[in-house]
């Protein structure tokens, strides 16, 4: 009996061990969104945001391994310490297995040093910056929804073949505006154009109008307004009372999305022309993705949403591929798996994190051609991938070899 009793406990133990390697590793999988949820990216991001994160879980079943799926989110303010304070707790007490969106720069390169520090993934949506999956590249890192030389390549590029050739930038004064800045720039003069001045402003700025005087007084064909959110439907307001546009200038909305042409209204916004990952009246897919998140939130998404769903749901796939949430085995598949799904279809992820995805020219449509509510966009060019990101082995991340 003694031994039948042991050969019990033997076999129940090694079971155990089996389903624990097919599982999470704390009996559950936890997704946290931290994001600008009060501030000058709240539109752009925010709580829908957090919406499509519970989307993509729920259209996944709402389990992985076996095991609930949990999203937990706060608002960082847009303040890196407060971000860092977040992600510490979720990832030391709260068994946080990843941290994704990640609006504003700043706070997405602090985060990701953490996450690198503590050995977990991050998935960044929200922030811009090349420097991401450059030279503070992670091997836990991931950058998914566009970048700041997406940006520049497509709004700066258009721009610039239009006619365009000479640029003064109003430029948000932290890591984001300076690196859409200096890539816009390295795309201008690249294409034959030249940079004639440029302005910083603080962010959550309410007066622009000392920077936009200085931009109409450099007598520039474009001004480029290398900021987000807010900032730029404020910038784009006031130019409008200063006659910048009448003038013959014109305004380049660097990094402009769905939301904020919404909350500015066609009136003012049409003719911007700007770059997306996505737009939901693109085809019958996306059409369909937009109507169930619109259900959700009372709004259309943008590239963060349906970045933030894309990124959850391929999270997930990759938990479930590997069989576990231990952190080197998802990020592994993470980096081999290729994306297929309404955002990144037939995306890649380089060896620096970089999601590589097409990218979409919009031009605002005067509001006599728009033909139903949210129908704000004419798709002037579908911009691949490749020309989009940086080639990997140019991004300066010691990862790739």
């Amino acid at each position: 009996m003694r031994k039948n009793l042991v050969a019990s406990i033997a076999f129940l133990l090694a079971s155990s061990t089996a389903v624990l390697a097919q599982s999470a590793t704390d009996g559950k999988v936890k997704i946290g969104i931290l994001n600008d949820q009060s501030g000058v990216y709240a539109d752009f991001g925010g709580k829908s945001s957090v919406e499509a994160a519970k989307m993509a879980v729920e259209d996944f079943g709402g389990k992985v391994l076996g095991v609930p799926v949990e999203i937990v989110d706060a608002d960082h303010q847009n303040k890196a310490d407060i971000a860092s304070n977040i992600a510490r707790q979720w990832y030391d007490t709260e068994q946080v297995d990843a941290i994704m969106e990640l609006t504003t720069s700043s706070v997405a390169l602090a985060v990701q040093a953490i996450a690198k520090e503590k050995k977990k993934i991050d998935i960044v949506t929200g922030a811009a910056t090349t420097d991401l999956t450059g030279k503070a590249c992670s091997p836990y890192g991931f950058h998914w929804a566009y970048d700041t030389h997406a940006l520049a390549v497509g709004t700066g590029g258009a721009l610039v073949k239009q006619g365009g050739d000479s640029w003064f930038f109003l430029t948000a004064d932290y890591a984001f505006g300076y690196s859409l800045e200096q890539q816009t720039t390295d795309y201008v003069k690249a294409s034959g154009g030249t940079v004639v001045g440029s302005v910083r402003h603080p962010l959550s700025s309410q007066d622009f109008s000392s920077f936009l005087l200085q931009a109409q007084s450099s007598g520039a064909k474009v001004i480029g307004l290398a900021n987000a959110g807010l900032d730029t439907s404020n910038a784009i307001k006031q130019a409008a009372e200063f006659g910048i546009t009448q003038g013959g200038q014109h305004l380049a909305a660097l990094l402009f999305t769905l939301a904020e042409v919404h909350g500015l209204g066609l009136e003012a916004a049409q003719g911007l022309t700007l770059t997306e990952g996505f737009y939901w009246n693109r085809d019958d897919e996306s059409r369909a993705f937009a109507k169930k998140f619109f259900a959700r939130t009372g709004k259309m998404p943008n590239m963060i949403h349906t970045g933030t769903y894309s990124a959850v749901t391929q999270y997930l796939k990759a938990v479930q591929k590997a069989g576990t949430d231990e952190t080197d085995a998802v990020a592994k598949l993470l980096h081999e798996m290729p994306v297929d799904d309404v955002f990144g279809r037939g995306g890649t992820v380089g060896a620096n994190g970089r999601m590589i995805h097409d990218m979409y020219l919009l031009q605002v449509k005067k509001p006599s051609e728009s033909k139903e509510p949210w129908d704000y966009f004419n798709v002037l060019a579908t911009i691949p991938g490749k020309e989009a990101y940086i080639d990997p082995a140019k991004s300066g991340c010691d990862l790739v070899k």
